[in-house]
C-alpha cells in the first residue's frame, strides 16, 4: 500500500538522522570513556618497571599474564629471592579484601540511612503547605557543597576538641580508633547525600495522581495501607534508580575517607587503595582499577537486570499501557 510504504520510508528516514544526530556524541562516550577502559586493561596485563630481584637492574616491564590479579585476588606479593608469598601485613596487596569489604560496609550502611531519610524527608517536601519551596531549596543546601568542603567540616566536628565531644561530653577519638572513625565517614556521607535521594523520590512521588489517594481514602484505606499499596508499588521505579545512583556513587568513595581519616583505622577503599597503588605502579593499579569496574558494573547489571532498577523500560511499559 502507499501510505504504508510512505510510512516505512519515513520512519527509516527519521532512523537514520537520529543515528546521524547521535554520531557525534558516541564518538566522544568512545574517546571519554571506552579508550581509558581498553587502555586500563591492556596496562593491567603488563608488570610495573623496577628493579629486577635476579639481576639487580632496572627492568622495563614486559608481559604479566594475570599476575597483577593474582597479586590483588589472591593477595600474591613477589619475594625478593622471585617466586609468590603471602602479601607482609601492611603492603597494599595485604589490604584488597580488607577494602572490598570496607567498600560494601560504606554502600550498604549509607544507602540504606539514605533511603529511609530521604523518603521521610521527599514525602514531607511533597505535601502542600507555607514556605514548601524554601524547605525545599535549603534541603539541598549539603547536597550542594563539594565534597571535600565537607569532609573537612566534619573533620573538625568529630575532631577530639570538636563540637560533637562537646555536645554528648564525650572523649571519642573519632579519626582515630577504627568503629569511630567508620561510623563518622557514614555520618557525614548521609549529612551530604540523602537530600539527593529525597530529590529523585520526590520526582516520583510528584507523579502519582492525588486522585489515586482520594479514591484509597473514600474505600476506607488507612495511612499505612495507602503507603504500603499506592506509595510504594508506584513510586518504585523512581526509587530503585535513586538507589542504584546512590549505590554506584557510594562503591567508588575517596573524598570523605581520603580527608577526613587518609584511609587509617580500617577507612580505606577500593578508590583510595588505587591512588596509593598508582604511586607504587601503573600496570598494578590498572588491574585494581579493572576489578573495581567489574565488581560496579556487576551490581548495576543486579540492579538493572533484577530489582526493576530500569527507568527506560518503565517510562517505555507506561507508555505502551496508555
Amino acid at each position: 500500500m502507499p501510505g504504508r510504504e510512505s510510512a516505512d520510508r519515513k520512519q527509516v528516514t527519521q532512523g537514520r538522522w537520529a543515528y546521524t544526530l547521535l554520531a557525534p556524541s558516541l564518538v566522544l562516550l568512545a574517546i571519554v570513556i571506552i579508550y581509558p577502559v581498553i587502555n586500563a586493561i591492556i596496562m593491567s596485563f603488563q608488570k610495573d618497571s623496577g628493579l629486577d630481584p635476579a639481576t639487580g637492574f632496572f627492568s622495563e616491564g614486559g608481559p604479566a599474564g594475570f599476575d597483577n590479579y593474582v597479586h590483588w585476588l589472591a593477595q600474591q606479593c613477589t619475594a625478593p629471592g622471585g617466586g609468590a608469598v603471602a602479601c607482609p601485613p601492611g603492603t597494599l596487596g595485604a589490604q584488597f579484601w580488607d577494602a572490598m569489604g570496607t567498600t560494601f560496609f560504606f554502600t550498604v550502611v549509607t544507602v540504606a540511612f539514605e533511603t529511609v531519610l530521604g523518603f521521610w524527608m521527599a514525602i514531607i517536601m511533597a505535601r502542600a503547605f507555607r514556605g514548601r519551596s524554601i524547605i525545599r531549596a535549603a534541603v539541598l543546601v549539603p547536597w550542594a557543597i563539594p565534597t571535600a568542603v565537607t569532609a573537612k567540616l566534619w573533620f573538625f566536628i568529630f575532631a577530639f576538641e570538636g563540637i560533637a565531644n562537646k555536645l554528648f561530653g564525650t572523649q571519642i577519638l573519632w579519626t582515630g580508633s577504627e568503629w569511630p572513625a567508620k561510623w563518622a565517614i557514614v555520618i557525614s556521607d548521609v549529612w551530604k547525600t540523602t537530600p539527593f535521594m529525597a530529590l529523585l523520590i520526590l520526582a516520583g512521588l510528584q507523579l502519582i495522581p492525588d486522585e489515586v489517594y482520594e479514591a484509597a481514602k473514600v474505600d476506607g484505606a488507612s495511612t499505612w495501607q495507602r503507603f504500603r499499596l499506592i506509595t510504594l508499588p508506584l513510586v518504585k521505579p523512581a526509587l530503585m534508580v535513586a538507589i542504584l545512583f546512590r549505590v554506584l556513587d557510594a562503591l567508588r568513595m575517596y573524598d570523605l575517607p581520603a580527608i577526613m581519616t587518609q584511609g587509617a583505622n580500617g577507612t580505606t577503599t577500593l578508590s583510595i587503595l588505587v591512588v596509593q597503588q598508582i604511586r607504587q605502579g601503573f600496570n598494578s593499579a590498572a588491574a585494581l582499577s579493572t576489578i573495581t569496574f567489574i565488581v560496579i558494573f556487576i551490581v548495576a547489571f543486579i540492579f538493572v537486570r533484577f530489582l526493576g532498577a530500569n527507568a527506560v523500560d518503565a517510562a517505555s511499559s507506561s507508555g505502551k499501557a496508555k
